[in-house]
């Protein structure tokens, strides 16, 4: 071995293959180490040449999504109307042109109204194709202090539905450029803007008095958001602090303005976003009481529907890296230029008449109130008579079930039908099959008895078929699958798996 490694050392082309990689190792750190002179170098010119913050140079802080704010395009146009607006907001506007300039409104609500509405304060939240138009709808109808919230920038794509964005401000905050453009309008309005998402925690900031705590409070919250977690938190922060709120269902997918209603969340229909919107609140015990705009327009064939994405991107994986932000949509919604439009003006219009108090109806909820608490006692039969059939003592026995329980239940889960017969009405609850060793009963102590029972073990059923579901299934010895469809079997699996869902927001 030693003698072969002297012949190749000795090896006259071993000794160039040597000699020439040694030489090429030198040159290239030379040339790495000449290339990092330069751009430490050419990094210390340009620290160098950025001048220290002071009063003649400052620097705009970055937006929550790592962003430069992004620079407006102005005209003297612009610039006019800025000017104009900053001294209106200052007193420095004649308020006969107000007045004539809301001569009409005036006419309609009465003076006093009219005044009402000019003292009151407004939170917009999501300034897309809704609340777009309904900011400026309220700005227009005399509404001096609007506060906007909104993370989002002007797209082209949003230039269909958007109300007053124009090709100028693609790339530009929504809040901002709602704000310029209908300073233009109504300059005596006062703006907040909040270039940001709604988020529970920054509920005292968002919706908080004017001015940072100095002003007055909130008169009424505009919902317009599309994100359903964002959604349900401010609706949910709304309701439990006594905060006036009217909250936008979908206007994607929709084509028909007749369809279009105000009532409440609780009979809200044919729509996706408002369906899961109630569930989510039912989930957390708000079923009632909140108004929305929403459309009773059906889906059917030829009619938009959500895009699907592109088999691509489900081949690459990772789909919910294509939404804006974490929890948002990645699909392509639909939607009609005009609708947007139609719930927007819809909410500020409901707005309008709930602060001056002017006369007007709206849907109220359901009114099943009765209808639950019958089902509920209906239930606490069925358990009573299935524990008795066991041989054993019912009395005393508890539901772990609540009113608000059998609302979700009954309306959310299966859509206020019979998972048999799809009937309607005369409707109650009944347990699907009775689980293996029979009802059990948790007893915290003797003078208590609590049933297992779980809303997932619950079906909807007319009255009368829920009483043959008992005798031939719950007290008989036949199963649901001999008795039911392949069909039925099916829909209850369905309901039941949405309801697990659901539960985990309860």
């Amino acid at each position: 071995m030693s003698s072969w490694l002297e012949r190749q050392a000795s090896s006259h082309h071993v000794q160039l293959a040597a000699t020439a990689l040694f030489s090429g190792v030198a040159v290239a750190g030379l040339i790495y180490g000449s290339q990092a002179i330069r751009r430490k170098a050419a990094v210390d010119e340009l620290k160098a040449s950025i001048p220290e913050l002071n009063e003649s140079h400052h620097a705009d802080l970055l937006t929550n999504f790592g962003a430069a704010l992004p620079v407006p395009l102005s005209n003297k146009e612009d610039d006019r109307s800025a000017t104009l607006a900053r001294r209106a907001q200052h007193g420095e506007y004649d308020e006969e042109l107000v007045n004539e300039q809301l001569t009409r409104t005036s006419s309609f609500l009465t003076p006093p109204r009219l005044a009402q509405l000019r003292s009151s304060f407004i939170t917009i939240v999501g300034l897309g194709g809704v609340g777009s138009h309904c900011a400026s709808a309220l700005a227009r109808s005399g509404v001096s202090h609007i506060r906007l919230v909104d993370f989002d920038q002007v797209t082209l794509s949003s230039l269909n539905r958007h109300s007053v964005a124009t090709l100028a401000d693609v790339g530009t905050p929504k809040v901002h450029c709602v704000r310029k453009r209908l300073e233009a309008a109504v300059p005596w309005v006062k703006w907040e803007c909040f270039n940001q998402v709604w988020r529970e925690e920054e509920a005292q900031k968002l919706l908080g008095p004017w001015d940072a705590g100095k002003g007055n409070s909130i008169d009424y919250v505009v919902d317009a958001i599309d994100n359903i977690d964002s959604k349900v938190a401010l609706l949910r922060y709304c309701h439990r602090n006594g905060i006036r709120v009217v909250s936008s269902m979908g206007a994607g997918c929709k084509s028909d303005p007749t369809r279009v209603f105000v009532g409440d969340i609780s009979a809200s229909m044919e729509d996706p976003l408002s369906r899961t919107t109630r569930r989510r609140l039912r989930a957390e015990g708000i079923s009632e009481g909140i108004p929305v705009v929403y459309s009773t327009e059906k889906p059917g064939p030829g009619k938009a529907a959500l895009l699907p994405l592109p088999e691509e991107e489900f081949l690459k994986g990772r789909v919910e890296e294509l939404s804006v932000l974490p929890d948002f949509r990645a699909r392509i919604l639909p939607v009609l230029g005009t609708m947007p439009a139609v719930f927007g003006y819809v909410a500020a219009n409901f707005v309008v008449l709930e602060i001056t108090g002017y006369p007007h109806e709206s849907g109220g909820g359901k009114g099943r109130e009765k209808m639950y608490d019958s089902i509920l006692t209906n239930l606490q039969g069925s358990e009573e008579r299935l524990l008795r059939a066991q041989g054993r003592d019912a009395l005393g026995l508890k539901l772990p079930v609540t009113k608000n329980d059998v609302g979700y239940l009954i309306e959310e889960v299966f859509r206020g039908k019979s998972v048999v017969s799809g009937a309607p009405t005369r409707l109650t609850l009944v347990r699907w099959t009775v689980p293996e060793g029979g009802l059990t009963m948790n007893s915290p102590c003797e003078e208590q008895k609590m049933s297992s029972l779980r809303l997932g073990d619950l079906v909807c059923m007319t009255k009368e078929e829920a009483a043959e579901h008992e005798k031939q299934i719950l007290q008989g010895e036949k199963h649901a699958a001999e008795v039911y469809s392949g069909e039925v079997m099916e829909l209850v699996e369905r309901r039941r798996q949405e309801e697990k869902h659901f539960d985990q927001y309860r």
